[in-house]
């Protein structure tokens, strides 16, 4: 099958041939995705207009169109699957999760296990030390168990140690938890999680940016990583040596314009290191599951009357606002406008516009549509 045959069969085909495009990652990925719309509209159009999107030059362009998808590679990918009863979910599909899909380079899709549901951006990351201490597990069951109680989805990477524990305590509540993975979806790591993954898939969802049979090797967890802060309104870290792949994912959700938490420790004790380091850089010390809650209480709320539908005549605003919010709330209107236009006009970092318009999203006060557009909701 041709690759324009391709093209009307199976989306999905489109999403894979247009991330193998050279030189096309995933941020770049993301602005063809708002220029076109769609992967099938990016893979029909000339080249030529391709060179209108930032960061894709001529040259870019000609590589393009010279470019010639693997249809049988591709084929294959989508046969494994369908056969292992996957799913493969782009950037405009509904199901992508709406917090990921803010940050600047966003996987432009996930091979998924399970379900996603959109009360799954009520996300939180617990993440920690492969080697973690009784009392690091202690605090993670029961962080874990009271956010999932409380309707969070924890969300983890399904590592030894913290990672595990946080998953398998949202299980038990019973509660939503989402695994990612740093190898491909059909790669068991580690081992010994076979059941764990299993009862993941059952009753939450297991995700991967990373195609089928790729082995979980290093480089991959750094981009793990952006994927659990990005799916998450915060990230908790328990458990830290001081050069960790917790304080990377730490770095990372502050990058994302999202929270950051740690659990204190015992002096001296090395997996104490890196969370009492990011708590002297300004992460919120946890003791128990309200200091979360507290710093989060703002984005969660949502008043009645600034509910859709709910808008009371003659306001202008919906109230509980804090000021950065309304401020970039009066910019917008029903008429759709870019977060890259907002960003300029606000003069703010993008980081920070990207996180006020998250936390209006959940308030109900605007919506996204395709293409990193917003409107405010009268």
């Amino acid at each position: 099958m041709g690759k324009q045959a391709m093209l009307d069969h199976d989306e999905r085909y489109a999403w894979l041939a247009l991330r193998a495009v050279p030189g096309i990652g995933d941020v770049l990925c993301k602005r063809v995705i708002e220029r076109f719309g769609s992967p099938v509209a990016a893979l029909r159009a000339d080249p030529t207009e391709w060179t209108t999107i930032e960061g894709i030059g001529s040259k870019a362009a000609q590589s393009l169109r010279s470019y010639r998808a693997d249809d049988l590679a591709i084929s294959r990918e989508l046969d494994r699957i369908d056969e292992l009863e996957y799913d493969l979910i782009g950037l405009t599909d509904p199901r992508y999760p709406v917090l990921l899909r803010m940050i600047p380079d966003p996987p432009p899709y996930l091979y998924l296990k399970g379900g996603l549901r959109p009360e799954d951006h009520r996300a939180i990351a617990i993440v920690g030390a492969r080697r973690a201490s009784g009392y690091g597990r202690a605090v993670t069951e029961q962080l874990s168990r009271e956010l999932a109680t409380r309707g969070f989805t924890i969300v983890s990477g399904m590592a030894r140690g913290i990672d595990a524990w946080a998953h398998q305590a949202a299980l038990e509540v019973p509660g939503r938890t989402i695994a990612v993975l740093g190898c491909g979806l059909d790669i068991l790591y580690p081992q010994e999680h076979h059941e764990l993954r299993e009862s993941i898939g059952r009753h939450g969802a297991v995700v991967s940016e990373f195609a089928l049979g790729t082995p979980p090797d290093p480089v991959n967890f750094p981009k793990r990583n952006r994927v659990i802060s990005g799916l998450s309104l915060g990230v908790v870290v328990v458990e830290a040596a001081e050069q960790s792949g917790s304080l990377i994912t730490a770095r990372l959700a502050l990058d994302q314009g999202r929270e950051v938490f740690a659990v204190p420790g015992p002096i001296g004790r090395k997996t104490s290191v890196g969370t009492h380091a990011l708590i002297k850089q300004g992460a919120k010390l946890v003791d128990g599951v309200e200091d979360i809650l507290d710093e989060l209480r703002p984005q969660l709320e949502t008043p009645a009357d600034a509910a859709p539908g709910r808008k009371q005549a003659g306001q202008p605003c919906p109230p509980a606002l804090l000021p950065e919010e309304r401020t970039v709330y009066e910019c917008l209107s029903a008429e759709p406008r870019h977060i890259d236009e907002l960003t300029a006009a606000l003069r703010l970092p993008p980081a920070k516009t990207a996180g006020v318009l998250l936390q209006l999203e959940l308030k109900g006060a605007i919506r996204q549509l395709a293409g990193n557009l917003f409107i405010r909701i009268e």
